[in-house]
């Protein structure tokens, strides 16, 4: 490969060699911030489905709760353990999936006091005022209405509190995303500009190399040419020596020294 031929080459696969190692680059961090936001969005859907899970959870063993303790009917003990179970299972999927899990910390302890408060109060219940002088339906009314009123005391100044405060809990795990979000968002922060930075330098490097190769092709190449036409076009018009100043190389020289031949040859003929 002669020279010209050789720097023309070399400049250009330069030039492809930059554009595909940026291309990539850039490819690459791009790819890693599109991972990592899609697992942000992932993350906080799934959040808020676990959280809406627990919600549900808390809200039919409440009722359930309220059924049993109020009204004392029987019938709901086991719609309270499964509002229980299903609360549990959900915490348990949440700390399996967790990005941060000291969130759930006192979630998972809300969480078990409201069942051991729930276990406790199905296998022992409330104690009720002994009847035992009275007969019938009166004492029947009394042992029910005393119950009652015990239930409902036991619900409003025992079981809401913990429920209140587990329910602040799962709020909190709700928005646990947002909390985990900063640090993040600082590292896709940090792949955008890794995913930038190789363009830009790419671009600057490419800028200098297109400026080094017009150089050369205007100083090895055009440059030349215009000389050895010039001069070529002086001896044709008006019998001038063809004589090119400057220093040639390469495929220029071998041109004007063809050209020089032609012309000792012309006059040779002559």
């Amino acid at each position: 490969m002669t020279g010209m031929r050789k720097r023309v080459t070399v400049g250009f696969l330069s030039i492809v060699c930059l554009l595909f190692f940026s291309g990539m680059v850039s490819f690459i961090e791009l790819s890693r911030l599109s991972r990592d936001t899609g697992e942000i969005l992932g993350a906080n859907q799934r959040n808020i489905e676990l959280a809406r899970e627990m919600l549900d959870a808390v809200h039919a063993q409440n009722v359930a709760m309220v059924r049993r303790s109020v009204f004392g009917d029987r019938s709901y003990d086991s719609l309270c353990r499964a509002g229980i179970d299903r609360l549990e299972r959900a915490l348990l999927t949440a700390q399996e999936e967790a990005y941060d899990k000291s969130f759930l910390d006192s979630l998972a302890f809300a969480t078990t006091e409201l069942r051991v408060l729930t276990d406790n109060f199905l296998a022992y219940g409330i104690g009720v005022p002994a009847a035992d002088s009275l007969s019938g339906a009166r004492a029947d009314s009394m042992r029910t209405a005393a119950a009652d009123s015990l239930g409902s005391r036991w619900y409003n100044e025992v079981y809401e509190v913990q429920y209140d405060k587990l329910i602040s809990a799962i709020n909190n795990y709700m928005t646990s995303t947002q909390s985990s979000l900063a640090p993040r968002a600082e590292r896709m922060k940090t792949n955008a500009y890794r995913a930038v930075t190789p363009v830009l330098i790419s671009l600057v490097v490419m800028i200098a190399i297109v400026l080094m190769f017009c150089y050369f092709i205007l100083v090895y190449c055009v440059s030349p040419v215009e000389r050895m036409n010039k001069s070529l076009e002086n001896y044709l018009a008006f019998r001038v020596p063809f004589v090119v100043k400057g220093e040639l190389k390469d495929e220029m020289l071998a041109l004007k020294e063809k050209i020089e031949s032609l012309i000792n040859l012309i006059k040779q003929s002559k």
